[in-house]
């Protein structure tokens, strides 16, 4: 049997290098560390995936436990999970170019959604940004009007913003 050239494995720690790069190209606007995408894998390591061939990492998913109806800061420590950790949170799903539209996203998305399941986590929730709303209500996500404290959080994001769940 042979394996697909290009394919979802677990994140490792030698991952992280290429994941802040592939950070860098598809979020620009939305720097993180790389201490903060290391704790986000060590924190998780059951939800944090990348997409790669035999030689490289084309992509990743980085996603933990955490409150619904709360958004965690960007470029910050979590520190731990939430102890009453109620939905999946998807933190990041990018991929470079010569990758899209190759059903990788939808194929990460199907795992990351089994995985919530078998861990116990009925929602999944995270933040629309870079006019990615569109796409993740193709993947079944709604957006959820935000109010208070949570509106001021999405606001740390960018103007156009999205929370949405699924």
């Amino acid at each position: 049997m042979t394996m697909e050239p290009v394919q979802w494995r677990p994140m490792q720690g030698d991952d992280l290098a290429a994941v802040s790069r592939i950070a860098a190209v598809c979020h620009p606007a939305f720097p993180e560390s790389s201490r903060v995408l290391a704790e986000k894998q060590r924190l998780a390591p059951d939800f944090c995936l990348v997409l790669a061939d035999e030689r490289q990492v084309l992509g990743y998913l980085l996603a933990h436990p955490w409150r619904l109806g709360d958004i965690p800061a960007l470029d910050h420590l979590l520190g731990a999970i939430p102890v009453d950790a109620d939905c999946l949170y998807l933190h990041d799903l990018a991929l470079l170019p010569q990758t899209r539209g190759g059903g990788y996203a939808a194929k990460v998305l199907a795992l990351l959604e089994r995985g919530a399941m078998a861990a116990g986590y009925t929602k999944l929730a995270l933040v629309a940004v870079n006019k990615s709303a569109a796409f993740w209500r193709k993947q079944g996500f709604i957006a959820v009007q935000p109010a208070g404290i949570m509106a001021k959080k999405l606001k740390t994001y960018s103007d156009d913003a999205l929370y949405m769940t699924k």
